[in-house]
Formats: structure tokens, sequence, C-alpha cells
């Protein structure tokens, strides 16, 4: 049996990942590396599935880190993760750019694994300990957390959008989840807009008073506690990538990977999880029309399209993959040569080392999100390039967008705005591109995974007056 620790964090997945041979490994994931030094320092848990439906494990120790399992059958997956999450929260939280289904036995199921989180968790910390409650999938789990143990100080961050009311109202459980939320001390959000969204839709439904101070919330004995609701954007494991990126074998892999596109003049990079948000039919229509205009020589540039495997159990993913690899397929053949590829199509992952190689290879970086909570691909890029070399390429629908003011700036629906975009990127003189890239990485340096977690812990110490990390 673990210890009572001071410091929980919640999580839909645990922070390790099968080794495949019945062992265990850390999960490559931003979120594990930010806080990592955090749980050492605090002998923390981490509550979260292990990844596999009906696995029953009993809760052990890895690296220093408690890990606690919360079992899901095939059916809470079914029912929880990919029904309410994934199919309800997910397209509404995304501007409804595909519809949200709304289902009792989902609703049901997302209530009830909610809860069996919120159990692990209130086990798991101590008395006056700390608990951080991560995304879309647990939002209920903070209420239910100080339902359970008033003592307890919450921290909940929200790693997609939240969005604007007239689309949030949809929700027939809306008042459930904002009471859900509205049980951390801290409700973190990518952006300030998706702060603005949730407190104006607290307003709209409790009239709860809303400033920048914190929400109050009334208690049942009458009186009230305060609830912040504020941007932290979240970031990346700067130093990891410029490390990566300075290594003699992975400038070589970035040479080989032009060498096997042909050297081309220009290689475009997309990077994305295979996600009807991503855009990326917005950025192959556009590519498709510069080569049809013959604004971009066919034989000059190529695009490497990498889109790695999501959710392919729901049908919205398995039909949006069949519509992008159609797409694809159309505009290799209409320019696709002997010796030249237009279109390198990769539906699948890579390790890190291959992804900066791949960064390190490309002179744009397309990041076309139709709506994104942060987009971290965008400062992975620029972490990467050491070189001061190379544009971005960005949606101001990605959160990145307020951060990363130096890039180029772009509307993905605008689709004559796009390929004016990429032609300005392609087209950049290189004292320009320095110029650009050395303002954005100073930003990615300075703001990196560990600042995010500091600033985000500091501000639920000063809500409980404590320090949540000692």
């Amino acid at each position: 049996m673990v210890n009572k620790a001071d410091f929980v964090v919640v999580a839909n997945r645990l922070s390790v990942d099968s080794d495949g041979e019945g062992g265990w490994k850390r999960s490559p994931g931003g979120l594990v590396t930010a806080l990592e030094p955090v749980m050492r320092k605090a002998e923390g848990a981490w509550v979260g599935w292990p990844g596999k439906p009906d696995l029953e494990l009993e809760p052990f120790e890895f690296e220093g880190t408690d890990l606690i399992p919360v079992t899901l059958s095939a059916e809470d997956v079914e029912l929880y993760y990919e029904g309410f999450s994934n199919d309800t929260i997910w397209p509404l939280y995304h501007d409804v750019i595909a519809a949200p289904r709304y289902r009792r036995p989902w609703w049901e199921a997302y209530v009830r694994v909610n809860q069996r989180f919120a159990d692990a968790a209130a086990e798991a910390a101590a008395t006056d300990g700390t608990v951080w409650v991560q995304d879309y999938q647990l939002q209920l789990v903070p209420a239910m957390l100080r339902e359970a143990r008033p003592d307890l100080t919450i921290g909940y961050f929200h790693h997609i959008p939240f969005p604007a009311y007239g689309l949030y109202s949809q929700l027939p459980w809306r008042r459930q989840v904002l009471e859900g939320l509205l049980g951390a001390d801290v409700i973190g959000f990518q952006r300030v807009a998706d702060a603005g969204n949730f407190a104006r839709a607290v307003r709209r439904l409790f009239k709860y008073d809303t400033k920048a101070s914190g929400i109050t919330v009334p208690l049942p004995d009458g009186g009230s506690r305060k609830a912040l609701a504020k941007a932290f954007p979240i970031s990346i494991d700067a130093e990891s990538y410029i490390e990566l990126a300075q290594r003699d074998d992975i400038k070589a892999r970035a040479r080989e990977i032009r060498e096997g596109l042909g050297n081309p003049a220009t290689v475009l990079l997309g990077v994305d999880r295979l996600d009807y948000t991503k855009g990326i039919q917005h950025r192959l229509k556009a590519f498709g029309e510069l080569l049809q205009e013959d604004r971009l020589a066919n034989a000059d540039a190529t695009l490497v399209q990498v889109a790695s495997p999501s959710r392919e159990r729901v049908e919205t993913y398995a039909q949006l993959r069949d519509d992008i690899e159609l797409t694809v397929g159309r505009i290799n053949g209409d320019f696709d040569t002997v010796g030249h590829t237009a279109i390198r199509y990769l539906h699948q992952s890579f390790p890190k080392e291959e992804m900066v190689a791949l960064y390190l290879a490309a002179d744009v970086m397309l990041v076309t999100a139709l709506r994104d909570g942060m987009n971290l691909v965008a400062k992975e890029y620029v972490a990467a390039r050491t070189d001061n070399r190379g544009v971005l390429v960005l949606s101001e629908f990605a959160g990145a967008h307020d951060e990363l003011r130096a890039a180029v700036h772009v509307n993905p629906h605008d689709i004559e705005g796009l390929k004016d975009a990429v032609m300005q990127a392609v087209e950049m003189p290189p004292a320009e591109q320095r110029r650009r890239m050395r303002s954005l990485r100073k930003r990615v340096i300075e703001h990196d995974v560990e600042a995010w977690s500091k600033d985000f812990l500091d501000a639920l110490s000063k809500v409980r007056g404590k320090d949540v990390t000692e």
C-alpha cells in the first residue's frame, strides 16, 4: 500500500506506459515532464488509468512517484472516454467543427468514472494535501473531491479550449459541469479568452460575482469561497529539444530526410494528431492550389504531413482519415513525377529524436488548426531551430498564437490568405527568418513547461496561503 501523499496529480492516464515486456516506462508527454521535479520533491502520487480496459492493478511505485491505477472496463472506455469525453465534450469545446452528440448513457458513465477518479484521489491525499486535476475528461472531479475532502487544496487545468456561451449552452449538463469545475481553488486555461468564456458561463447560469480576483462561490453554510479562473499557457521542455537539435547524429538525419525527398528547394512540414480540429484538409487544399496555379513549382516543393493515429474506433475519425488520404492521393496523382512526390503522407507516430530531425529538415512549419488549446508542435519547432532559420506559419485559432507573435499568422478558413502566408514563408529572406525566429525562441525558452507548472502552483499556494510543493 502506498503512503498518503501531500501532492496528488489526477489525469485520465497514468504517467507511465507499458514497455512491452511486462514493465513500465515513463510517458513522453510534456505534462509528465513538467511535473516530474514537483512529484519527486513532494513524494507525490499520480492517479490515472493504465491505458488498457479491465486491467486491475494495485498501486505501485515508479522512479520516486506512487502510481495509483484506476480500472476502466471496456464499457467505461466506450461510454466515458470515446463517448462523452471525445464525442460530446471534444467537438463541443472545439467550436462544433464536428457535431457533438448528447447521449444520456454517456453522461451517466462520465459521472460514474469521474467519481471513481475522485475517490482514488481522496484516498491517496494526505491531510491538508494538494490535488491537481488535469483536463476535460475529469471536469466533475474537483467538486466531488471538495465534498469528500474539504481540507484539500484543489487545482484544475483545462488543456483544450473552453467555448463561448452560445455553444456551451447546448450541453444538457452545462450546470453540472460548471459546478464540477468550480470545486477547484484555481481553474487554469490556455488562453485569456478561455478563462473569460468560463467566467461568462458561470455568470449567465449562476449569477455569481466574477472578477479578475476570483469567482465568488457560495457555500452551504451561507459563507463563500473564491475560485480563481485564469490563463496559464502550457509549454514544452524546451531544453530537451535544444539538446537534441545540437546532436550530430540528428543533424545528419535531417540531411538524410531532405535527400530522401529529393533535395527540394523547400520542405514544408505538418505534424498533427489525425483530428478534424487540426485543419489538415485546409492545408492540403491550399498546397494543392499553389501547385495547380504554379505559384509553387512542383519539383521544388514537398509537403511532409505526419498524421499520428487517433481515436480510430470513433466513426468521425475513421471518416476523416479516408477523406485526407483521398485528398493526398488526388494531389499526388496530379503532380507526382517519377523522381518527385508532392506530398509525403505518414500516418504513424515517431520518436522524439525523429521529430527533431524533421523539424530541422523543414523550411516551413504549417500549424493550421481550426481550434486548438495550445499546439505544442509550434513550440517544439521553434525550440529545435537552434540555427535561427525556418518559418512558422501559425493559425490564429491555436492558443500558441497569443504568445508566438513573430510567426506568420493565418486564418486557415481563408484559403487564399493561407496560400499567401505559405508563399510569404517560402520566399522569406534569411535575415527576416533569423529576426523572427530569435524572438520566437526567446519566448519559448523563457516560458517553458517548468515555468508553466511553477506559475500554476504558485497561484494555488496564494489561494490557500500555503506552499503546495513543500
